[in-house]
């Protein structure tokens, strides 16, 4: 396992992502998107590089062996440009969803945690829809706490939801 491997279920590694693996994020990221409780974003970034852009890093999980296919990805970006904010990161992580139920999201979980220590990253924080309950489920498991509910804070521009005001929970977990 390299540096970002955090118990691995069997058959899965992490590692920085890369351009090449561009294609494969932007269909998870655009698959998560879809339902429309995942994000406010309505679509991926056009590119590599405008994704890129906005992360301080990104991880992707792939299966072990020849093909290693990128099954998800998780990304931090910093909350502040302000120096005094910068071991503050926002976090996403999304999952294949052929790939559910394999343990993915945990695997990526623990990486983006290990990666975060090792960058010095101090806090990691998430907002989710409270209607997202394995989003919230799994930062619970790994003791993130909810410390504000932002009540319609946004208008919902796609998805089923498409026109309806959404809260969402802030959660935060100090490394």
């Amino acid at each position: 396992m390299d540096a970002h491997s955090a118990e691995a279920p069997p058959a899965l590694t992490a590692r920085d992502a890369t351009a090449e693996d561009w294609p494969r994020i932007r269909d998870i990221y655009a698959a998560g998107i879809e339902p429309g409780d995942a994000t406010f974003e309505s679509a991926p970034p056009p590119t590599w590089e405008a994704f890129a852009a906005r992360k301080e890093f990104v991880l992707v999980a792939c299966e072990s062996g020849a093909g290693s296919r990128v099954l998800g990805w998780a990304g931090a970006a910093r909350v502040s440009a302000r120096e005094v904010y910068r071991g503050v990161v926002e976090h996403s992580l999304y999952v294949d969803p052929g790939a559910g139920g394999r343990g993915v999201g945990t695997f990526l979980m623990a990486a983006l945690l290990e990666e975060s220590r090792n960058r010095g990253i101090w806090t990691v924080q998430a907002t989710v829809f409270p209607e997202n309950a394995p989003s919230l489920a799994l930062h619970r498991k790994f003791g993130f706490r909810e410390v504000g509910r932002r009540e319609r804070i946004a208008l919902m521009g796609h998805g089923p939801l498409a026109g309806t005001w959404r809260d969402t929970v802030l959660l935060e977990l100090r490394l």
